[in-house]
């Protein structure tokens, strides 16, 4: 049987600060490959070069990765700021709408960092610009010096509800994890169940509610050192559990199945 096909989701750079590309990083690709066992194919995040519908036909899954560009408040009835930062209304356009189809198919999706976000949002929830600035919080951001090893090092733990979904992937209540992120979670969208926090209380893992198939994100970047990290292998495993049974038979396998 040949592999399953996941659509990673691009993010658009400037190269020298002037040639525009779609880009996404490799251990990105590294992860569906060689923890998810499943074809990795990059996809340029931008509604007018990649229609819907085609994209759903084309791969079984999708990995919602993480970027620079923040999803743009006005998705979620908030005025831009200068704390939102920089955005990819592109990105935005095709991925909320292809968060909320995979959720009515039951097409397998894994959320990550900014894809977490957009879960929520595709779902009608709202975030915080700058979470280290509410009270109580702690700085979650990327280190913005040392190594790459340093800036993805484990830096925090998360706990998770008590036999609930991601105690039951990892086998864990509590794991620790990595965090470079800025925005979080301000309110809860429709079906979204927050399942994971940081111990600030910052949400760090998700799943929605009644979804037909695997419809998970995380906060952190489990795709570092997915292939050694038993947390990120564990994730990403499941992911390939869930994508070779949407392959095989174009349904979701029921989540309590997957897991």
């Amino acid at each position: 049987m040949a592999r399953p096909r996941v659509g990673i989701i691009g993010n658009r750079y400037l190269i020298n600060d002037e040639y525009p590309a779609h880009a996404t990083g490799i251990i990105n690709a590294e992860a569906v490959a060689r923890v998810a066992g499943a074809l990795p194919l990059m996809v340029p995040a931008d509604p007018d070069l990649v229609d819907l519908t085609s994209l759903l036909d084309c791969c079984d899954g999708f990995l919602l990765t993480g970027g620079r560009p923040n999803v743009h408040p006005s998705e979620y009835g908030e005025p831009e700021t200068e704390a939102h930062g920089a955005f990819d209304r592109s990105r935005d356009r095709l991925v909320l709408p292809l968060v909320r189809a995979c959720v009515e198919r039951g097409q397998p999706f894994f959320g990550i960092c900014r894809g977490f976000q957009e879960v929520n949002v595709a779902m009608g929830g709202t975030l915080h610009p700058e979470i280290r600035e509410l009270p109580g919080r702690m700085n979650h951001r990327m280190p913005p010096d040392g190594s790459l090893e340093e800036k993805f090092a484990l830096r925090h733990k998360v706990r998770f509800t008590p036999n609930g979904v991601f105690h039951r992937v990892l086998g864990a209540e509590e794991v620790m994890t990595n965090t470079l992120h800025g925005q979080g979670i301000k309110t809860e969208g429709e079906r979204i169940v927050i399942d994971g926090w940081a111990e600030d209380g910052t949400p760090e893992a998700l799943y929605v509610r009644d979804a037909p198939g695997f419809a998970l994100a995380v906060q952190w970047h489990p795709e570092w050192n997915a292939a050694n990290d038993p947390v990120s292998r564990a994730l990403f495993s499941a992911f390939g559990a869930a994508l070779r049974d949407w392959a095989e038979h174009r349904a979701p396998a029921p989540l309590h199945q997957q897991v």
